[in-house]
């Protein structure tokens, strides 16, 4: 067990690259759905440079992370199965599924966008972007507190932020003018 806390670090080092990815790549799908309303020429640059970059953050980044923060976090819960006997823990990994689940609507998202098949809006991307914010600040605050009461300020302080997130994005579309 003395290398633990090295799995654990692993794990923590690609749950935070995977964030990071899943941060920015729907950002990347803005400015590719609004590159797309611009006059042809600047579109077909913008375009494929936004492809490009979305790729290589997908596939070189993303994937790998998720794949590697998986496969640290089983190590872990091998290392320490006690953790499974936790309520905590439980609502924690259904944090993850729906995690997985995010990830893999995303990834349908830029399979389409990738094939130039525009089927969100850029206001509809950008609260689909907060989507991994509100599963990290239930993720972390899980497993930070660990106790079925904080666990319920928890997801108050959860659908509070969610409204604070919602709210920031009506008055971003009210200034923008669009």
């Amino acid at each position: 067990m003395e290398y633990y806390n090295y799995i654990k670090a692993l794990h923590l080092i690609f749950v935070i690259t995977w964030f990071a990815g899943l941060f920015y790549i729907p950002r990347l799908f803005i400015y590719h759905i609004e590159a797309s309303q611009k006059p042809l020429v600047e579109s077909e640059i913008l375009c494929t440079q936004l492809k490009l970059m979305s790729s290589r953050l997908w596939y070189i980044i993303t994937w790998p992370s998720a794949i590697l923060a998986t496969f640290f976090a089983l190590w872990l819960l091998h290392l320490a199965p006690y953790w499974m006997e936790q309520s905590w823990m439980h609502a924690k990994l259904a944090f993850v599924v729906l995690l997985f689940a995010y990830h893999i609507k995303t990834h349908m998202i830029f399979k389409s966008l990738q094939s130039d098949k525009i089927n969100y809006s850029s206001n509809f991307m950008r609260i689909w972007n907060e989507g991994a914010t509100l599963i990290l600040f239930a993720i972390v605050f899980l497993v930070i507190l660990k106790n079925t009461l904080d666990m319920l300020y928890g997801l108050l302080g959860l659908l509070g932020l969610a409204l604070v997130l919602i709210l920031g994005i009506r008055l971003y579309k009210k200034t923008r003018g669009s």
